[in-house]
């Protein structure tokens, strides 16, 4: 017997995904395409993005005190702030405004397919890892293929068009280049994980489709979207504030002081490559760090290390995450972040990118 939806209901989805649609243009107009797009103009002519969030224009971080942190703190949350919005409106509004069935059709399924789809639908959304996260959860929370959700949350700042614009103007169209094929590799290679290891209720076809639809409410509701909003927003914003405050205490830790005998070290070089998967930036940061890091001394290889796992995931995206996926597999995450780290410095050293 073939169940048909009454005509209400589809109404309902329709102007659900209309308003998320909308949602998601407006929200994204305001907190990245346009910055952006003027953004590059001044990068094109400047050849510089200002000075790093980390270190401001000295070789060195503030060292562990209160004012590191707060000082940090803020200036990251004026960077992030709207985007953050849109994250966590976006994050609610794929678990209440999408159709459950035709969310699972397009990224329910284990294979490279949701991914690829997953990962090109993140391109345009230009989020750090950390305003990707609320919607990564909301993915997850959605049961969509965990290497679908894998994807978007990487491939939102791995694989963000504008800062690669930005790589290719302040620091050359090398390392533009070595970020997109890397970063491609990345997005791909925790997307094969994700579907591979992360447990999930086996591989969802047509018939768990059609389970998962008739199980979701007749048509999206104004109070589900409060309601999940609020379960994000207390979930996920406490913690990550409290993280952001830590790890900017630690910046002088984390980041020592460059000097050009260190720059070249093997063991600042692994240092870097676990230090940025763990340290928090906003979109593009890691062009201005990077900038100023070479200005004193810093060698490809730890340029290359933090190029990828600067922006790729950090300490309090992975815990936001964490609020969806188990832990275990988001530290394996990680992991092949910190690993893709050192092979990108190894490519920038070989090739003689600096």
């Amino acid at each position: 017997m073939v169940h048909t939806e009454p005509a209400s209901g589809r109404r309902g989805w329709a102007i659900g995904v209309l308003v998320f649609t909308l949602m998601a243009l407006a929200g994204l107009y305001v907190a990245k395409w346009q910055p952006y797009y003027l953004k590059a103009f001044h990068a094109a002519a400047t050849h510089t993005l200002g000075p790093s969030i980390v270190t401001g224009t000295a070789a060195s971080a503030p060292p562990f005190s209160w004012n590191a942190a707060l000082s940090y703190a803020i200036a990251y949350g004026k960077a992030i702030w709207v985007a953050l919005i849109v994250g966590l409106l976006l994050g609610a509004g794929v678990q209440t405004l999408l159709p459950r069935d035709w969310l699972l059709r397009v990224l329910g399924r284990t294979g490279a397919k949701s991914s690829a789809v997953a990962g090109l639908a993140a391109v345009p959304s230009m989020m750090c890892t950390c305003c990707s996260a609320p919607l990564a959860v909301g993915l997850a929370r959605s049961k969509v293929s965990p290497g679908a959700v894998l994807a978007y949350w990487l491939g939102n700042p791995v694989l963000n068009p504008a800062t690669i614009v930005f790589l290719g103007f302040v620091l050359g169209w090398g390392w533009a280049l070595l970020r997109i094929v890397v970063g491609a590799l990345l997005v791909a290679a925790v997307a094969w994980y994700g579907n591979r290891y992360v447990p999930q209720d086996g591989v969802r076809g047509a018939a768990e489709a059609a389970l998962a639809a008739s199980a979701e409410p007749a048509q999206p509701s104004f109070i589900a979207w409060l309601r999940a909003l609020w379960r994000l927003v207390i979930g996920l914003v406490p913690e990550y504030i409290v993280i952001v405050f830590v790890l900017g205490a630690l910046r002088s830790a984390l980041f020592p002081m460059m000097t050009p005998a260190l720059g070249q070290s093997l063991l600042l070089f692994l240092g870097l490559a676990l230090a940025g998967t763990l340290f928090v930036i906003p979109t593009a940061g890691e062009v201005p760090i990077l900038q100023t890091l070479f200005g004193y001394g810093l060698g490809s290889a730890g340029g290359g290390a933090l190029m990828i796992t600067l922006p790729a995931v950090s300490l309090p995206s992975l815990w936001m995450v964490g609020k969806a996926m188990p832990k275990r597999n988001l530290v394996v995450v990680a992991l092949i972040v910190a690993v893709f780290g050192v092979l990108t410095g190894a490519l920038a050293l070989l090739f003689g990118l600096r």
